[in-house]
């Protein structure tokens, strides 16, 4: 599998850049999936619900399943947050896994600026910025898109993963 992400501060816009791009790239019949990271603490569960209950009561892993779809809640008690190499370790085959945070992780990827959020950039402290993304050009060495530009950005992911 291909790896390809998008770091940048919180309020960048990497969430709906890439909701706008997943399309695009299904379009060029490529099968997707997604890591996204987060630092705060979240909960895809409801309070109540049997699947909830059970993993309150204990069980480290609860696996929900429907005619829809499916879902593998794991519970790390006091483990370790797992690294990307392991989280890439459950993911199904597919063409390219887009990963959504991991700043520092050594992965190449488009880093996501927008100028109101007044935040530097990490590139060129981060050598796996392979390009930029922002709402005003930014000269770098680099390429660099605008934030609207999705069938460019979307072009440019398929030729430097080379997936056509």
């Amino acid at each position: 599998m291909k790896v390809f992400g998008f770091a940048g501060f919180s309020g960048s816009g990497k969430t709906t850049l890439i909701e706008r791009l997943i399309p695009l790239l299904v379009a060029e019949d490529l099968r997707i999936s997604l890591i996204k990271h987060t630092h705060h603490s979240f909960d895809l569960d409801q309070s109540g619900k049997d699947s909830y209950r059970l993993r309150s009561a204990g069980a480290k892993e609860v696996f929900l399943v429907s005619s829809q779809r499916w879902v593998l809640m794991h519970e790390l008690r006091g483990d370790s947050e797992p690294t990307l190499e392991e989280q890439l370790t459950h993911m199904s085959p597919c063409d390219l896994v887009l990963v959504e945070g991991f700043k520092y992780t050594p992965i190449p990827k488009i880093e996501i600026h927008r100028t109101a959020n007044n935040k530097p950039l990490i590139y060129p402290e981060h050598p796996n910025v392979v390009a930029l993304a922002s709402d005003v050009s930014i000269e770098s060495g680099l390429p660099w898109f605008h934030l609207d530009d999705i069938q460019a950005i979307a072009a440019f992911i398929i030729h430097h993963q080379e997936l056509k």
